[in-house]
């Protein structure tokens, strides 16, 4: 292992943002402190600051890469704790308007289904065993801590489990806490300016039940993902397969029309999808626990990259960052990538004199790539009329050359090769503008109109 270019960061969060930045960081710091207000649990469990963990997690294809490259041998891990492989294109059949289902095809790349208390508990396991990480459960963040120049991030005010404060001094601090409350108080306290916000307010309530997979579940696929159909309903539902041989079934809507918490009311919007696939799934399996449900506003994306000045030593990642849609499964492989990309831009500037000055700036803009995908998919959400926030000004050409593209995918497995690529966060969003492919749906956008 190469010489360590700084002493001491810090990671606030100990979800697969904050433990996968601490990875990326291990290379290059002598110690990495994860720092995290729960008590951490020592088997595959929910816990409190994970409100989301009960509900449907996807490890999409472009995360597990990302993680393989943090984690070598993390796939043969997670699979050995129980993770269900699945072949994409295949295994999860996709219900979507106008196509129930759409065409399975075997696209050529496996992904894995398991539940997010697993991914995270396996996460966390490897990175206890590298020597310059340690893990503090109990550990609340409560403040950043400046410099006296104003502009340099100097460490942490932590209060531990006795209830004591103290301070914890680093040479950088990454705000994975996935609200990012800590960074922008510490903007405001040094009269920096917080950055822009877009929001795409969709209100969106879900619901999540885990069922055993029953004896005479369909041979035929693995998984559902039935999409919803607007503008008229927003409902849509999820099936996946996850350890010791159960589905866990996610329900959801947005703009207030949510899945009850009761069994009886849970069953009843299942029955109410546009095909009776997923409740006739469900209907005669025998449940696991409790309902649990869950809201959230908007998906938030915040523009540090627009800001002209960043404290030094300070670093934001994964939700804190930007925060999509859960439905389509991208928060954790969005995360994952990032900290790849931290630590490809970390190892490039080892040949500075101080490779942390401007890091930051620089991981802002470099990490919008990663973001545009998974952002379009989020900005999809103005199909439906109540969806609060300014619509961007070509919405109707996007949603056109969108629809298109799903009737040419439907007819062609090498463009829905692509699509899903896309999807799975493979390649980036550029690849359905490729020019080839843009004349060819621009052609189908002509006779749809």
């Amino acid at each position: 292992m190469a010489s360590p270019l700084a002493k001491h960061a810090v990671v606030i969060g100990a979800g697969i943002a904050g433990l996968t930045a601490a990875k990326a960081l291990s290379a290059y710091f002598e110690t990495v402190t994860i720092l995290d207000r729960d008590e951490l649990p020592v088997r595959p469990l929910p816990r409190q600051g994970t409100p989301q963990a009960r509900h449907v997690h996807a490890l999409l294809a472009g995360g597990q890469k990302a993680l393989s490259e943090l984690f070598p041998g993390l796939e043969n891990e997670i699979e050995c704790a129980g993770a269900v492989r699945t072949r994409a294109g295949l295994d999860v059949m996709v219900e979507r308007p106008g196509y129930d289902p759409f065409p399975q095809r075997d696209l050529g790349f496996d992904s894995f289904c398991l539940s997010r208390p697993l991914l995270e508990f396996t996460v966390r396991r490897a990175i206890e065993q590298q020597a310059r990480i340690s893990v503090r459960s109990h550990s609340r963040v409560v403040e950043l801590l400046a410099a006296p120049d104003g502009v340099t991030v100097s460490g942490v005010l932590c209060e531990t489990a006795e209830r004591r404060i103290e301070t914890i001094e680093a040479d950088l601090v990454v705000d994975a806490s996935g609200r990012a409350a800590l960074t922008l108080a510490l903007l405001e306290a040094i009269g920096h300016p917080k950055p822009e916000e877009t929001l795409i307010g969709i209100d969106q309530g879900y619901a999540t039940v885990i069922f055993e997979i029953p004896d005479d579940a369909p041979p035929t696929w693995k998984g559902v993902l039935h999409l919803a159909t607007p503008p008229d309903s927003s409902r849509g539902a999820l099936i996946l397969p996850i350890e010791h041989g159960r589905w866990i079934v996610g329900l959801g809507a947005n703009h207030g029309d949510a899945p009850p918490g009761d069994v009886d009311g849970y069953m009843a919007f299942a029955k109410t999808l546009r095909t009776r696939t997923v409740y006739d799934a469900i209907r005669n399996a025998k449940r696991i626990g409790d309902i649990a449900r869950y809201k959230l506003p908007a998906s938030v994306r915040r523009h540090f990259e627009r800001l002209d000045r960043f404290p030094h030593g300070l670093l934001v990642i994964g939700d804190s960052l930007c925060r999509f849609n859960p439905v389509f499964g991208q928060g954790m492989s969005v995360a994952a990538q990032q900290a790849c990309l931290l630590s490809r831009l970390i190892g490039s500037r080892t040949g500075l004199s101080d490779p942390l000055v401007g890091l930051a700036p620089v991981f802002f803009v470099e990490t919008q790539g990663l973001l545009e995908a998974p952002w379009a998919t989020a900005v999809s959400d103005f199909v439906f009329p109540n969806t609060r926030g300014d619509r961007p000004a070509d919405f109707e050409a996007r949603l056109q050359y969108g629809r298109a593209l799903i009737r040419l995918a439907a007819q062609d497995a090498s463009v829905h090769k692509i699509l899903a690529e896309v999807n799975s966060l493979i390649r980036p969003q550029s690849a359905l503008r490729d020019p080839q492919l843009a004349s060819r749906v621009t052609e189908i956008v002509q006779t749809l109109s």
